[in-house]
Formats: C-alpha cells, sequence, structure tokens
C-alpha cells in the first residue's frame, strides 16, 4: 500500500516580494508559521501560486530553504516540479536535494499539448526517477490539455504516483476518477470553491490557494467534512463561497497576495507579466474581509 502523506488542508504557498521586487523571507517565514499555527496539513512550494516562473534558481533554492527552515519538519512538503521537457525535468529531480521534501507535485505538460500516451510516458517517467512520492495536477485551463480519467486511473496504478491534484473543474471527470482509482491513491482538490462537494464525493484534501489567508476556517471545513459533522463543513463552505471567488476574479496569486496585504501577512507586491488586482475586486476583498474574518 502506498503511503500518502499529503491529506487534509495543503496550502499552494505564494512567494511574498518586498517593494523592490527581491524576495521576503521574513515575510515567507511569517507565513509559514501562520498557516502551521492555524491549521495546515501540508505545504506546497513553487506551486503556481509561488510565481515560480519569474524566479531565478538562485531564488528558488532560497524560497524552499526559507520554508524548509520555518517549517523544521513539522508539516509534510511538496515541492512543485513540472515542465513540457520530460529529459529536462528527470535530469532536475536527480540533482535536487530532497532532504526535508517528502513529494513532488508535477503539472500535466502545457503549450506542447501531448496527446494521452505522451502524458502518462511523461509522468511514468518522472515517476520511476523521483525518489519520493508524485502527485500529478492536472489544470486544463492553464496547460491547453486535460489529463482524462481513464488515464488518470492507468496513472494511479503506478507504485510512486499517490495523488492527482484536480483542477479541471470537472465533476464527472473527477467522480470517475473516484469511481474507478485504485484504494490507495487519492484526489486532492485543485479549486477552492469546489472542495467541500468533492469531499463528500471523496476526495481526501486540497492544495489550497484561499488558505494562505484564512487557514483557520477553510482547516474546519476540511476537518468537518473527515469527521462526518456536514451541516457545519456546509456552513462553513457557504461562508466561505463568496471570497473564494473574489479571490480569483482578476488572477492569482493576485486575488490572495491583495488580501495577504490587506491582514498583514506581506506586501501586495507581484513580478510581471502578473500585476495587482483592479481597484474594484481591492474593494469587495477589503468589504468582503470584515465579513469572512469573524468565523
Amino acid at each position: 500500500m502506498k503511503n500518502n502523506l499529503f491529506k487534509g488542508t495543503g496550502i499552494a504557498l505564494v512567494t511574498p516580494f518586498k517593494s523592490d521586487f527581491s524576495v521576503d523571507v521574513e515575510s515567507l517565514t511569517k507565513i509559514v508559521n501562520h498557516v502551521i499555527r492555524n491549521g495546515a496539513d501540508f505545504l506546497v512550494v513553487l506551486g503556481t501560486t509561488s510565481e515560480a516562473p519569474t524566479l531565478s534558481s538562485e531564488e528558488k533554492k532560497l524560497v524552499i530553504n526559507t520554508i524548509l527552515n520555518a517549517n523544521n519538519r513539522r508539516l509534510p512538503v511538496m515541492l512543485g516540479m513540472g515542465g513540457n521537457n520530460t529529459q529536462a525535468v528527470a535530469e532536475a529531480i536527480r540533482a535536487q536535494d530532497f532532504a526535508g521534501i517528502d513529494g513532488i507535485l508535477s503539472v500535466v505538460p502545457y503549450y506542447n499539448k501531448p496527446n494521452q500516451r505522451g502524458m502518462r510516458a511523461h509522468f511514468e517517467t518522472i515517476a520511476d526517477t523521483s525518489p519520493v512520492p508524485v502527485v500529478v495536477y492536472n489544470v486544463p485551463g492553464r496547460v491547453g490539455v486535460n489529463l482524462q480519467a481513464a488515464t488518470c486511473v492507468e496513472l494511479a496504478r503506478h507504485p510512486n504516483i499517490v495523488a492527482v491534484k484536480e483542477a479541471s473543474g470537472n465533476l464527472q471527470q473527477i467522480m470517475e476518477i473516484l469511481r474507478d482509482k485504485p484504494a490507495d491513491f487519492d484526489v486532492l482538490s485543485g479549486d477552492d470553491g469546489i472542495t467541500q462537494p468533492l469531499m463528500a464525493l471523496g476526495a481526501m484534501g486540497v492544495i489550497s490557494v484561499a488558505a494562505n489567508a484564512y487557514t483557520k476556517p477553510f482547516g474546519q471545513m476540511m476537518r468537518a467534512m473527515k469527521e462526518g459533522r456536514t451541516d457545519e463543513a456546509l456552513h462553513l463552505h457557504y461562508a466561505m463561497l463568496q471570497m473564494n471567488q473574489l479571490i480569483f476574479a482578476d488572477g492569482n496569486p493576485a486575488g490572495i497576495k491583495c488580501l495577504m496585504s490587506h491582514i498583514g501577512l506581506c506586501e501586495n507586491v507581484l513580478r510581471l507579466p502578473l500585476v495587482t488586482v483592479n481597484e474594484k475586486v481591492e474593494a469587495d476583498i477589503v468589504e468582503e474581509w470584515k465579513r469572512l474574518k469573524s468565523l
């Protein structure tokens, strides 16, 4: 049986920047402690929300080391390691120091649009290479192709592929994965807004953007679902629904950084080509926070 450490509330950690666009190590340490203190179950490093494509190799090492030092082995850590050049990803995995890292998150190859056989071969190569468990990341809205349910279930039989982060938003597809997957393979929600329904259908966790900021209520919802307190979970789901929409209304991580800046976790700075949210969305986020922070 596989041992998947990545269950419950995972945090797709942002990379905070100073006003000069340098990595803000102090704020990143603060964010790690904030999410752990408020009930996070695992950490995701250098995922989409981290603005990883805009980080240099040295900055990526700085971000990894800062998070590992702040975490101090308190929670499992997943490292984003994906790309559309299979051999380059495999080489990066072979060169990576995995001390303190418990698994990798690897996205479906983007831009060159592989077919299902290509996706399967890509992930099998990565899983064969990786010394730690692999979580596959399906996000067709970003990569241009969809990892179909049947392909995902085939990959689920690989001994080193433990879960899929499903961000297709396609409930029919996700239900087919949940129905057909092996018992030792987990589905993680990749969309904050539908996490509670996916948990009701059999998902085991989430990789959350929202929980960077409001970790506590999100984690309470997840634990309530796990423990069968569905009325409590549904109340929290609907209480967070509007903010879950607002933080993605003008791009990610622009929305969550706007909120995190408002509550003092980091500065509201992104690197081009990403920019801050527009004034209307910012005003709506600030107003909605007045209600949400009382949860």
